[in-house]
C-alpha cells in the first residue's frame, strides 16, 4: 500500500442543501495514493465483493462497515494498532485516535488531500484526472490511470466514490456516512472536490469504494 504524506492545512467544507460552510484545521497524516484495489481487499479479507476480475481495479460494492473492518484487518496484518474498536454486537464503532493503524479519512482530510493546495472545483482538467461518464465507457477502470494531483494522489475524483469516517447529517439522515469524489457513472458536476454524497453504512453500491489513511 503506497501511502502519501499529506501536510497540515485548513479546508473549508460546504453543503449545498443546507447552504452551510465550516472550516476545519487538518493535522499531517498519510493517505493511500489510490483507492484500495480488489486484489488487496481479497488478500487481506479473503472476500471478493465485486463480480469483476480482481487486480488493480478499485474494490467496489463494499459498505462503510466493510471498509472499517478492512482497515483493522490491514492494521493487524502489518503489525499496527487497529484504529477502530467495534462493539460486541457490531453495531457501534469507536475510533482510537492514538492508534497507528489504518483508518478511513475524515471528510476534511479527504477534501484537503483532493485539493492539494488548489482552490477550484478540480485540481486539473477533468478528462486528464478522472474516469467519469464522459470518458469511462460506463465502466470501472484500474487505479492510477489518470494524472495524479500535486501531492501524488490518484483517482480522488471519478472512478469510485469513497467512504469517509464522518456522519453526513445526524439530525436529518441518522447514521448515514459521507461519500466523496464521484464515480465512473457520474456526470462532470458530481466530480468536484466539494461535492458531498451520503449512504447508509450497511449499503453496498457498485460505484463505491474507499482509500485508507493513517495518523502521524
Amino acid at each position: 500500500m503506497d501511502m502519501i504524506t499529506v501536510p497540515a492545512g485548513r479546508v473549508t467544507l460546504s453543503d449545498r442543501r443546507t447552504q452551510r460552510s465550516w472550516t476545519v484545521e487538518v493535522a499531517p497524516y498519510e493517505l493511500s495514493a489510490h483507492p484500495v484495489t480488489q486484489a488487496l481487499y481479497a488478500q487481506v479479507t479473503g472476500a471478493r465483493p465485486a463480480a469483476a476480475e480482481t487486480g488493480r481495479l478499485p474494490v467496489e460494492g463494499v459498505s462503510w462497515w466493510d471498509a472499517v473492518g478492512f482497515c483493522d484487518a490491514l492494521s493487524e496484518r502489518d503489525g499496527l494498532k487497529p484504529a477502530y474498536r467495534l462493539s460486541p454486537g457490531g453495531d457501534h464503532v469507536d475510533w482510537d485516535a492514538s492508534a497507528d493503524g489504518y483508518r478511513l479519512p475524515t471528510e476534511a482530510e479527504w477534501e484537503h488531500a483532493c485539493r492539494a493546495g488548489t482552490t477550484g472545483p478540480r485540481y486539473g482538467p477533468l478528462d486528464d484526472i478522472a474516469w467519469y461518464r464522459g470518458n469511462s465507457d460506463e465502466r470501472i477502470h484500474e487505479v492510477g490511470g489518470r494524472r495524479p494531483n500535486a501531492w501524488g494522489l490518484y483517482d480522488t475524483l471519478g472512478n469510485v466514490w469513497e467512504w469517509c469516517w464522518d456522519v453526513y447529517d445526524a439530525e436529518v439522515y441518522g447514521s448515514y456516512r459521507v461519500l466523496r469524489g464521484g464515480g465512473w457513472f457520474d456526470e462532470h458536476w458530481s466530480c468536484r472536490a466539494s461535492v458531498r454524497r451520503r449512504s447508509h453504512p450497511t449499503f453496498r453500491v457498485d460505484d463505491v469504494g474507499f482509500r485508507v489513511a493513517r495518523s502521524r
